[in-house]
């Protein structure tokens, strides 16, 4: 269960980088190429979002890491009385 997770994270984490690029890249244009400030500003602020979600993922995977025997310990002992129960 562990690397699943950890697997979709870095999936999140990959996803949001192509997701803010593409978009940085398609609205190019909207961008008033009379104000080279706004584009500058779009580029930091998406970098700045960029920055932090991937910090902040990383810092929950670090999390699990040390915790998973703890959290997916309850998970499968949950999942084995749910299995008992049914069957």
């Amino acid at each position: 269960m562990h690397k699943r997770d950890v697997l979709v994270a870095w999936a999140f984490v990959i996803g949001l980088w192509f997701a803010v690029i593409f978009v940085a890249i398609a609205t190019w244009d909207l961008a008033p190429p009379e104000a080279p400030g706004a584009r500058t500003l779009l580029w930091i602020a998406g970098a700045i979002v960029l920055l932090f979600n991937t910090a902040a993922i990383l810092a929950m995977l670090r999390h699990y890491r040390e915790d998973r025997d703890f959290m997916y310990g309850l998970d499968i002992k949950f999942l084995d009385e749910s299995k008992g129960r049914k069957g």
